[in-house]
C-alpha cells in the first residue's frame, strides 16, 4: 500500500457552485511538475475504483491542492498567503 505522502488532494470548484475532491495517486513534487500540462487540457479523466469521472476544464472556476506546492514561484505567485473567513475578517493578529 503506498503512503499519504505519494498523494495529491485535489478539489475542483465548479461554475455551478459544486465541489469534488479527489486523491491521485502520485506525489506533490511530481504533480508541481506537470501541473503547466495539466492546467493546459480541455479534458481531465480520473481512473477511480468503480468508474472513470471525466472533468471539463473550462467548466472549473478553481483547483485547490493539497499540500501546497511551494515550488511554484514566481510572477503571479504569493507566498505566505491566508485565507480570510467571516470570523477573520479585519482581525489584525
Amino acid at each position: 500500500m503506498e503512503n499519504q505522502d505519494s498523494f495529491t488532494e485535489i478539489t475542483f470548484h465548479y461554475i455551478n457552485g459544486e465541489t469534488e475532491s479527489f486523491d491521485i495517486p502520485i506525489a506533490p513534487e511530481a504533480f508541481a511538475q506537470q501541473l503547466p500540462d495539466f492546467l493546459s487540457q480541455p479534458w481531465l479523466a480520473l481512473h477511480l475504483i468503480d468508474r472513470t469521472v471525466f472533468v471539463f476544464t473550462a467548466q472549473v472556476l478553481k483547483v485547490e491542492v493539497n499540500p501546497p506546492i511551494t515550488e511554484i514561484q514566481g510572477l503571479g505567485v504569493f507566498s505566505d498567503a491566508q485565507r480570510v473567513t467571516a470570523l477573520s475578517r479585519g482581525v489584525k493578529v
